[in-house]
């Protein structure tokens, strides 16, 4: 997935697991930008009586690089705190749960925002309330309408925020992914697939009916640009203070000393499926200007060796790429540096020469509207130039996008000579945002309602 339990430490840390980043200019309000952190993966609806709710003791924020260096020139930073309305009862709630400060929502959370800058912070917001999560039809009744939509808050400057539990909208079957790369669509090529006399076949949307904690921000693009530097590189951190002292006898735990980054998310899939096991947990902890200790991974990443062992004879132009141990400057400038100006015509979101893992937007690119012929789930290998990687949408098919462009399918725009493999545009888990059962909101923040844990999955 995109970055769910990517990680030996952090898949035991959940609350501090950023699971998706999301950054577009927003198709309502193209003036803004949206930025949206996804933490708390694979959340059952039924999740009581102690439902899901973001860590108060982690630091979660949203970073900005707007000059090129991998390093944070702006930071959104959100603090939590949990308060009972009733301690002396064990229930999330005493009775339906009618408004944010309706006292029979038992554990609420609230939340502060803070802008650092070159200037220093300045707190946008404090004393936000969350919605609670969507327990069932007898205690969050009419969710959205009373609960979900009141906890967007305006902060004033075109500046609107929300945090707490949305549908999860990332589409991507693990089931098969993980089986050996055996893609329920290629199963026929794969050779464990005709060993087991495995059909092609439709994917299984693993992620469908579960929800994600989200931290979701919208802000004018001229507080994130810079002037002549329309392109901006984003990414999503957690940390934890360094000191943590359990106490006895049911007394409060003492947690002092600096924030220690535990967690860290740019580019879907980075972690996951780039960066080597042994490796996963230091790259949580480094900052994107650290990236080109990984390089090589990107540069010769093992799933392009795999592919031609598993669908033997699919691939062959890909299988000769690797053989010759030929360096992939394709991904390397998707995940790396942002695509030149050159390679694809009218077309660049290039941050400059440092190897960082951001996900990165080039805000003079209007939003594609999704109802134009132009817009396409497959971002710009699909024609739309609005999409991923520039920048990520909701919807986008990032999954599918990653699989083709690691099997090949833009290589020729760093060497003309190469033939792509026939196979590659057949290349897919076989899923997209139709395979989602809530959909996501034409409005901010955009992922859809959370499934309640009354009703059983569609």
């Amino acid at each position: 997935m995109s970055s769910h339990r990517e990680a030996p430490e952090i898949s035991k840390d959940p609350v501090a697991d950023s699971t998706d980043l999301y950054a577009f200019v927003s198709p309502d309000r193209p003036e803004t930008v949206t930025l949206i952190a996804n933490y708390i993966p694979l959340q059952e609806p039924a999740g009581g009586p102690n439902f899901y709710a973001f860590g108060d003791d982690v630091l979660y924020e949203i970073k900005i690089d707007n000059n090129g260096d991998g390093r944070a020139d702006i930071s959104y930073q959100f603090r939590f705190e949990t308060r009972f309305t009733t301690p002396t009862s064990f229930l999330y709630n005493t009775g339906p749960i009618g408004s944010l400060s309706d006292p029979n929502w038992n554990s609420k959370q609230f939340y502060s925002v803070t802008r650092f800058d070159r200037r220093g912070g300045h707190r946008l917001g404090h004393n936000l309330a969350c919605p609670p999560c969507n327990v069932g039809v007898l205690s969050t009744p009419n969710y959205e309408a009373k609960l979900g939509s009141k906890a967007v808050h305006s902060l004033g400057h075109g500046i609107k925020v929300f945090a707490g539990q949305r549908a999860e909208e990332f589409y991507v079957d693990l089931g098969s992914i993980f089986d050996l790369g055996n893609l329920r669509p290629l199963e026929e090529a794969n050779v464990f697939g005709m060993a087991a006399g495995l059909k092609s076949a439709p994917g299984v949307n693993a992620t469908n009916n579960l929800n994600v904690h989200s931290i979701a921000i919208q802000v004018p693009i001229s507080d994130l640009t810079r002037t002549g530097h329309p392109t901006i590189g984003v990414w999503t951190t957690a940390s934890r203070q360094r000191v943590h002292v359990s106490a006895e006898n049911g007394g409060a735990d003492t947690r002092s000393g600096p924030f220690a980054q535990v967690s860290r998310l740019g580019n879907p899939l980075f972690n996951e499926v780039i960066v080597p096991l042994g490796d996963k947990d230091r790259w949580n902890r480094l900052h994107p200007s650290a990236d080109k200790e990984f390089a090589m991974y990107v540069a010769n990443p093992e799933l392009a060796a795999l592919l031609p062992v598993l669908y033997p004879g699919a691939f062959p132009h890909l299988a000769a790429l690797v053989k010759a141990r030929t360096a992939r400057a394709d991904l390397e400038a998707i995940l790396l540096t942002g695509i030149p100006s050159g390679l694809i015509p009218g077309f660049t979101n290039f941050t400059g020469p440092v190897l960082a893992d951001m996900l990165r937007l080039n805000t003079r690119i209007p939003p594609t509207p999704a109802s134009s012929p132009k817009f396409s789930i497959l971002g710009l290998i699909g024609g739309d130039p609005a999409g991923f990687p520039n920048c990520r949408r909701v919807t986008d098919d990032v999954v599918t996008i990653e699989l083709r462009a690691i099997a090949g399918k833009v290589f020729p725009l760093v060497d003309h000579s190469y033939v792509v493999d026939a196979v590659v545009d057949a290349v897919t888990d076989g899923l997209t945002g139709s395979s989602v059962s809530h959909k996501p909101l034409n409005r901010f923040p955009y992922l859809g309602v959370p499934y309640d844990g009354y009703h059983e999955p569609a």
